[in-house]
Parts: structure tokens; sequence; C-alpha cells
């Protein structure tokens, strides 16, 4: 909702007008986001991959999760606000891109945590993805690779804000670095 009300405001006053009858675009971007190409798409594809060996997935199997899963909500919730906000093709997609991007940001971080982190530090159980043969990033990448992709997908992230004002992007980048240097 933050997300949405943050890239609402952001076009909103980048256009200085009024948005338009915008909701035949918010219930299609709806729709396609919770689908069967979307979050349904995502989950489908989780629960097969229990307890796959790493050599019978890869790291595009795990992309395709996350980005069907939660990237798609922080995206939905972006790509509404600019919809309604007034915001350009070119704007929306650009919302759009960072808002996949601090998705699959968050993903890996809790990845991340889930292996470095205690229950304790995590409030919530530690080392489950684990024991439950979940696919993750260190999984598949490595612990310091895992790391490096954080870094480039924060960079990715921020770079999709570029063209918007920085006074009015600074709460988006302040969730992206949120986001990128969570503890828990």
């Amino acid at each position: 909702m933050l997300l949405e009300n943050r890239t609402h405001y952001l076009l909103r006053l980048h256009k200085h007008h009024k948005p338009l009858d915008c909701g035949a675009s918010t219930s299609r971007e709806l729709a396609r986001s919770i689908g069967t190409r979307g979050l349904v798409a995502g989950q489908a594809k989780d629960i097969s991959t229990e307890g796959l060996e790493l050599n019978d997935v890869g790291l595009e199997h795990l992309e395709f999760i996350h980005v069907h899963k939660t990237a798609v909500l922080l995206e939905t919730a972006a790509v509404l606000g600019a919809i309604i906000g007034g915001g350009s093709d070119e704007e929306i997609e650009s919302v759009r891109k960072f808002a996949r991007c601090i998705g699959l940001l968050f993903q890996v971080v809790d990845d991340i945590l889930d292996e470095t982190k205690s229950s304790e530090e995590l409030g919530k159980t530690a080392g489950k993805d684990q024991l439950l043969g979940k696919l993750t990033y260190p999984k598949l990448m490595g612990l310091e690779k895992s790391k490096e992709f954080v870094k480039r997908l924060t960079k990715d992230a921020l770079q999709h804000l570029h063209g918007f004002s920085t006074q009015k992007v600074a709460p988006l980048v302040a969730l992206t670095n949120f986001i990128a240097n969570r503890n828990k």
C-alpha cells in the first residue's frame, strides 16, 4: 500500500493533472499479476521444486519463482499506483522494472538472512528453507555471489528511478536501501 501510494503521488505530481479513467487498465494489471501467468504460476513452480536436486533446476527457474511471487506483489502495487497517477507508458514501465528489482532484492536478502542469522535474530525460524528443501539463491549461487547479486539488484532498482524527480523518489530510494540492508 505504501509503495502504491508513493508511486501514485510521484506520478500525480509529475504530471500535474488528474488521472484518466483507468479502471480497465488497473483491473487488467491486477488479473495478470495474480493469475496463471503471475502469482499462481510462481506458486505452482515453487511447490514443484521442493526436494529437487540442484542439477535438476537452475537460476532461471528460481528467478521465475520469485519474479512471479515476491516481485509480482511489489510490482503490482507500484504499477497500479503509476497507472492511477497518470503515468505514461514509459514511466509505468520504469516503475514496473524498479519494483521487480526490489521484489527480487527482497527475496535474495531473505534467502541470505535465512542462512546466516539465528531464529532469535530473525524473529522467525531460521534455516526453514533448507529444512523444506526449498531452492534459494545461496543454495544455487553460493553466499558470496548472492551478496554480489544484492548489490547489482540495488543498483539496477535505483537506475530505474532516473528520470523522476530526486525529491519525489527519495522514499523509494530509502525503501530500496532498507530492503538491501535489512537484518531481519
